[in-house]
């Protein structure tokens, strides 16, 4: 039993690991839903655009968390990742967090064959093997770990299969694989940690859902891709 485990993990992330901006050729937009405590609350777009070789993944996201009629805590943001094939060649975001401004600017060297990150949590070089923590790109899930869009931290991971499961969201029935994304480094305090459940549709190489659990049940929910 243990060993068909193995195999079978081996072939998902085989699978996975293959992936790249090729398979996403023919989305245009991908919205993602909000919600706290089964609340909406906000939204997450993704938008593509190319020419030639280049792709351009341009994203939104803003919310509000409200308590009895005030707002506790709200977030409004942009980025912008540059492609050029499968290479990630520059990154760029601006985010409003409550009052507190966050950034990122990222470029690649390929001098050194290393990303120069410039941001509101970290400047320094960091591995060409890091993946940007949007939740676009199904390439999250072989990454040992990840760049935060938000302020430029990198965070190393781990991430396990748990099986096989079917979501019902908004009319849409998908078979998809359920996997645990956490830091490698637990000893972090809790709220510096990554601990999510994302649900991930092979067929269509896209992430369905993500959930974590801080100050609320959160989840991110795909409405719509076109």
């Amino acid at each position: 039993m243990k060993k068909t485990i193995v195999i079978l993990f081996l072939l998902l992330y085989s699978t996975i690991s293959i992936a790249h901006m090729g398979h996403y050729n023919k989305y245009n937009k991908i919205e993602m839903e909000i919600f706290r405590n089964d609340e909406l609350i906000g939204y997450n777009y993704y938008f593509f655009s190319r020419k030639g070789d280049e792709t351009i993944v341009t994203n939104q996201i803003k919310f509000s968390v409200k308590l009895l009629g005030a707002t506790i805590f709200q977030v409004e943001g942009f980025g912008e990742e540059k492609y050029i094939k499968n290479q990630l060649i520059s990154y760029s975001s601006k985010t409003l967090q409550n009052d507190k401004k966050k950034f990122v600017n990222l470029d690649f060297s390929k001098k050194d064959n290393k990303f120069n990150i410039k941001g509101s949590s970290f400047s320094g070089k960091a591995s060409n093997d890091n993946v940007i923590g949007n939740w676009w790109n199904h390439k999250i899930l072989q990454a040992d770990s990840q760049i935060s869009p938000v302020s430029g931290s990198i965070k190393k991971q781990v991430v396990t299969f748990i099986g096989k499961e079917k979501i019902n969201q908004y009319g849409n029935t998908y078979e998809v694989d359920h996997f645990k994304l956490i830091s490698k480094d637990m000893s972090l305090p809790k709220d510096k940690r990554l601990d999510f459940d994302i649900w991930f549709d092979k067929k269509n190489s896209m992430i369905i859902k993500v959930s974590y659990s801080r100050m609320g049940d959160w989840e991110y929910r795909l409405k719509n891709f076109e």
